[in-house]
């Protein structure tokens, strides 16, 4: 594990002096004008003590991180009926909003424990509304494969010192792909835990292709982990299609704030606030 780490890193290294310096800036999406297209972007309200981001992928169906389902202070799942998904979320209003009926994080993931490719790969959640939005200016995104490494994409989120309103980064880069996860040059901040990372087809529609998990350091350069989307999201529509109860198989387990050990150029946190 270490040999493929250290190999990881290097590579990561190599990449973000090849490609880092073409990413842009992060703009902030103040107006509606800035907004638009984006309003099924959302900020995911949990329980009143923190935030993330997501995205929704069907009328009634949010897309986020698996660990946001978490509570931080004690390792327990965050009720459904505690999380409410505010789309569009800007300066304080909301193009459209729903209480959270059914909320399952992939079965595989892993909050306390694990190898950490292992657990940013299976890092995804898929959320249920209780009320669809049907809005016609909030159009849920479709999804689409992992893209190449090299691959251009953007990110929409929430973070730390943009709560009330998006930002949107038009370009980053893949940098690696390894064992399920993106290794990305995106911007990411705490609070963007299960913001969608799109990639544009020819047409100009954004499709999604990863979320958002962690931000890591790499010898002092930072860069985001993302989720690949294909299987466990294929799961966890399974899951949400035969098994009623949204916590089975899924165990509680303790606090965690690392996804590795806290060694320098290694170290990989989680994006809540």
């Amino acid at each position: 594990m270490r040999k493929l780490l250290f190999n990881v890193l290097i590579w990561v290294l190599a990449a973000t002096a090849a490609s880092g310096a073409d990413s842009s800036a992060l703009k902030t999406l103040t107006t509606g004008n800035d907004s638009r297209g984006w309003e099924a972007v959302g900020r995911l309200n949990m329980g009143g003590r923190s935030f993330c981001t997501g995205a929704l992928i069907a009328p009634d169906l949010v897309l986020t991180a698996a660990h946001c389902l978490y509570n931080p202070q004690n390792g327990e799942l965050v009720q459904a009926a505690e999380i409410e998904f505010l789309a569009g979320w800007r300066n304080g209003r909301a193009n459209a909003s729903s209480r959270i009926k059914r909320a399952i994080p992939h079965p595989d993931f892993k909050f306390a424990q694990g190898e950490r490719f292992t657990r940013v790969a299976n890092d995804l959640a898929l959320l249920r509304l209780g009320r669809p939005i049907r809005k016609s200016s909030v159009k849920p995104f479709e999804t689409a494969k992992r893209p190449a490494k090299g691959a251009q994409v953007g990110v929409v989120s929430y973070g730390r010192d943009r709560a009330e309103s998006p930002a949107l980064q038009e370009v980053c880069h893949v940098l690696a792909r390894r064992s399920g996860a993106l290794v990305l040059s995106c911007d990411v901040e705490f609070g963007s835990s299960g913001a969608p990372v799109f990639t544009t087809d020819e047409d100009g529609r954004a499709r999604i292709v990863s979320v958002i998990s962690a931000k890591s350091d790499v010898s002092g350069r930072s860069v985001a982990l993302g989720t690949s989307l294909e299987k466990p999201l294929a799961d966890l529509h399974a899951i949400m299609a035969t098994k009623p109860d949204s916590t089975q198989g899924v165990k509680p387990t303790a606090r965690v704030f690392t996804l590795a050990p806290a060694t320098k150029g290694s170290g990989a946190r989680f994006l809540r606030p």
